[in-house]
C-alpha cells in the first residue's frame, strides 16, 4: 500500500467523492477505482459504507436522485425499431 493506512483511506475517500461528482453508483465506483486506481473493491466498499453511515441523509438523497434521473432517461430514450 505504501504510506500510512490513514492517508490511503483518505485518498480512497477523495476518489469516492470524485465518483459521486460523476454520479456513479457504489458498484460503478468500485469498478472504476479498481480499474483506474488499482484499489481493491473491498476497500472502496468499506470506505463507501463508512461514508454512508456518517452521511446518511446525503446518500439517501443521492440514491433517490440517481434513481429519478435513471427513470427520466428511460422516458426519453428512443424506442427500438
Amino acid at each position: 500500500m505504501g504510506g500510512s493506512s490513514a492517508s490511503y483511506i483518505h485518498m480512497v475517500h477523495h476518489l469516492i467523492e470524485e465518483c459521486l461528482m460523476f454520479n456513479l453508483s457504489k458498484e460503478e465506483c468500485m469498478e472504476a477505482l479498481s480499474k483506474h486506481a488499482n484499489i481493491e473493491p473491498v476497500i472502496t466498499s468499506t470506505v463507501w459504507n463508512e461514508l454512508e453511515k456518517e452521511n446518511k441523509e446525503f446518500f439517501e438523497a443521492y440514491t433517490k436522485g440517481r434513481d429519478q434521473r435513471a427513470t427520466e432517461m428511460e422516458k426519453i430514450k428512443p424506442n427500438d425499431p
